[in-house]
């Protein structure tokens, strides 16, 4: 077993670790193996990143014969035990990394366990954003890729299964250096990263709601249309700017400010009652009563409402909604599955109310395929 270890004095990342967990007892993590079931493959490399005294460092377990990989296994824990270390950071450790070294761990019966530390899985905490960011692929290198990072390594995971097993039968220095090479990028890579966690906060409503105004625009028809405008400051700036268009929204978001716009209808809309049996439905009228008032109504003039019937109308300013975040909720027929709130005097004065809707506009832009 091979132990390496390196120091980045200059080494940064421009989002705050401590936002999500404690920046000095966190541990970035990253396995090599020669495949992907723990029963049929060897895992000969466990790389790790941490920050101690002002500066990022990695430590790296490499096993020279696959009798090793036991070895690895024991020395990294006791690393990150001897440490005080209490979170496991990584990217896609959920479906590969922690579910291989749990078998590794019951194979050889060491009595160790993954439960004793928290695990951040960067992966999971992007992928839902995959949409707004506009990716066709989020693979850690993807990410890399629209960042802007640039790697020293040049071999793909699968590239370095053949270079171990000839390392374990020819040892040669060009090979250890490639094997560990790549680790290292990985978990570095993880830290680099990190500025994604912005567009996480984003998508969470980490942010404030600046100025909301009102537009209007000409569409493809030459159609004059109307919009709500909001301009948010975000808690954290994000690294590259990023565009998402759905359902007639739009956000475009670049440093530490971002824009929503919403259509705004300017049109009749109708309201309709839950227990419509409790109903009467005026047909001149276009409009349903509750039976304590329409009893005074002529027979003649009403009829029992229906699901369908049981509504009022009222033409007033609407902005669509894809969850009931706002009440009363307006349709403009009783099948359609377009659904939209009031925009009252009181709203328009709730500087909250528009901090809730631009995170429930955001997340459907995110959620959108």
């Amino acid at each position: 077993m091979i132990t390496a270890e390196a120091t980045f004095e200059e080494f940064t990342s421009e989002y705050d670790l401590n936002l999500i967990c404690d920046k000095e007892k966190a541990l970035f993590i990253d396995i090599e193996t020669t495949g992907f079931t723990a029963r049929a493959s060897s895992l000969y490399l466990i790389g790790c990143a941490y920050f101690s005294e002002g500066a990022w460092r990695t430590k790296q377990w490499f096993s020279e014969k696959y009798e090793d990989e036991r070895y690895i296994i024991e020395a990294f824990f006791d690393f990150a035990k001897n440490g005080d270390y209490d979170t496991f950071i990584h990217f896609n450790g959920n479906q590969f990394d922690l579910p291989y070294l749990t078998q590794k761990i019951e194979g050889y019966e060491l009595g160790l366990s993954l439960s004793d530390f928290k695990g951040i899985d960067l992966y999971k905490r992007i992928s839902p954003l995959k949409h707004l960011l506009g990716l066709t692929s989020l693979k850690q290198k993807s990410i890399e890729k629209f960042l802007d990072i640039e790697r020293a390594d040049v071999f793909s995971g699968g590239d370095l299964i053949g270079i171990y097993h000839d390392y374990v039968n020819n040892p040669t220095e060009f090979a250890r250096n490639s094997l560990l090479l790549h680790n290292e990028d990985d978990i570095k890579g993880m830290i680099r990263i990190l500025p994604m966690l912005s567009y996480c906060d984003l998508a969470a409503g980490k942010f404030r709601v600046s100025k909301v105004h009102a537009d209007t625009y000409k569409d493809y028809n030459g159609q004059t249309q109307s919009e709500i405008i909001m301009n948010i400051t975000l808690e954290q700036p994000v690294p590259k700017p990023i565009a998402s268009f759905a359902h007639g929204c739009y956000i475009k978001a670049e440093g530490s400010t971002a824009t929503v716009k919403v259509p705004l209808y300017n049109e009749e809309m109708k309201y309709f009652y839950a227990g419509y049996h409790d109903y009467y439905y005026l047909p001149e009228e276009d409009t349903a009563l509750h039976k304590s008032v329409a009893t005074f109504v002529d027979k003649e003039r009403r009829t029992q409402a229906t699901a369908a019937t049981c509504y009022t109308r009222k033409f007033s300013s609407y902005l669509p909604q894809w969850d009931c975040v706002f009440e009363p909720l307006f349709r403009r027929e009783y099948k359609s599955t377009d659904q939209f709130f009031e925009l009252t005097d009181d709203l328009k004065r709730d500087r909250n109310a528009f901090n809730k809707y631009a995170a429930h506009i955001i997340q459907m832009l995110a959620s959108t395929y």
